[in-house]
């Protein structure tokens, strides 16, 4: 009796995972498909993205095979690509994320554009430059707060944020950037903590929550079931952070000191609304995110601000 020849089982190369893995996520109805399987793939191998080109014909062996197949399903359950490797690049630093924070968007990179514009970099050649005091509210994964003080390492920065587990992973992504040193974080809801001191800031800036309540469950999969409700909830009409930071952030802001916020495309009207009824704030201006859809707004305290109060000592 003639033995017949075993079938080998097919090879699974890196291309054909890749090819197979981006129609697979196309049937899911997956946001950027060829994008997030070279990612989970190129995390399952330990290379750099460009790197699977490089390798394209290298097959994977069994327990690869097994590890993709994980991500590939975690992904499928609509789990976020950052989550999902514990990563996210932002300003191109990549920084360390997990369920307890916000993932970094691109959009937010305005806000961290406006800011630099606003602060002066120490050439040497200006001997009466002067360093700045930085404070970011609602820090996350400190992706704000690092961007700027990687760029801008001469200035005074500090972040807080209500979450414990949040300040713990920025603190955890400052030290990885080398910049632990150069920020204070500390645990604390919104301007809340401050108290007592006789100094103020030159720059109050913050990425709040800003979704109507009602609009959070229908967000993306991704983002309702995995990410924060905290960092995302605005309350009923998307404003009650941006209200309450606004209301107050004057009384911390030295005269002319700016406050920075990122806004809802759709919220101009009602913040430049809430900014009037409060009286503490002169040359505000609106800026465009890449989308060409207003995100950034920027307010001065008024040198002249019957509401300033008592100060936290940082």
């Amino acid at each position: 009796m003639q033995n017949h020849p075993t079938v080998a089982a097919p090879e699974w190369t890196i291309a054909k995972l890749i090819k197979w893995t981006t129609s697979y996520f196309q049937t899911q109805s997956i946001d950027s498909p060829r994008t997030d399987a070279e990612i989970l793939l190129a995390h399952v191998l330990n290379l750099n993205r460009i790197d699977l080109y490089l390798r394209y014909d290298q097959p994977l062996s069994q327990n690869e095979l097994a590890q993709f197949k994980t991500l590939i399903k975690r992904r499928i359950n609509r789990e976020p690509v950052a989550y999902i490797v514990g990563v996210k690049e932002f300003w191109s630093m990549d920084l360390a994320v997990t369920k307890d924070v916000l993932i970094p968007r691109p959009e937010t990179e305005c806000l961290v554009e406006t800011a630099l514009s606003l602060l002066p970099e120490d050439t040497g050649s200006e001997p009466t430059f002067t360093s700045m005091r930085v404070l970011e509210l609602g820090t996350g994964s400190g992706a704000i707060v690092i961007a700027l003080a990687a760029q801008r390492r001469e200035h005074r920065f500090f972040a807080s944020d209500r979450s414990s587990k949040a300040v713990e992973m920025a603190v955890e992504n400052a030290k990885r950037h080398g910049l632990d040193q150069k920020i204070k974080f500390f645990c604390g809801d919104w301007l809340n903590p401050m108290n007592n001191s006789r100094h103020g800031f030159d720059m109050i800036l913050s990425n709040p929550p800003y979704i109507r309540s009602r609009e959070v469950d229908r967000l993306q999969p991704e983002i309702f079931m995995y990410e924060p409700l905290m960092a995302l909830d605005g309350g009923g009409d998307g404003l009650d952070c941006l209200r309450c930071i606004i209301e107050s952030a004057h009384t911390f802001l030295k005269a002319y000191g700016s406050l920075l916020l990122e806004i809802d495309h759709d919220q101009r009207a009602a913040v430049k609304k809430i900014i009037d009824s409060c009286q503490s704030y002169e040359n505000i201006t609106f800026k465009k995110d890449y989308s060409g859809y207003d995100r950034i707004v920027r307010m001065q305290k008024k040198h002249h601000d019957q509401n300033s109060g008592s100060l936290f000592q940082l």
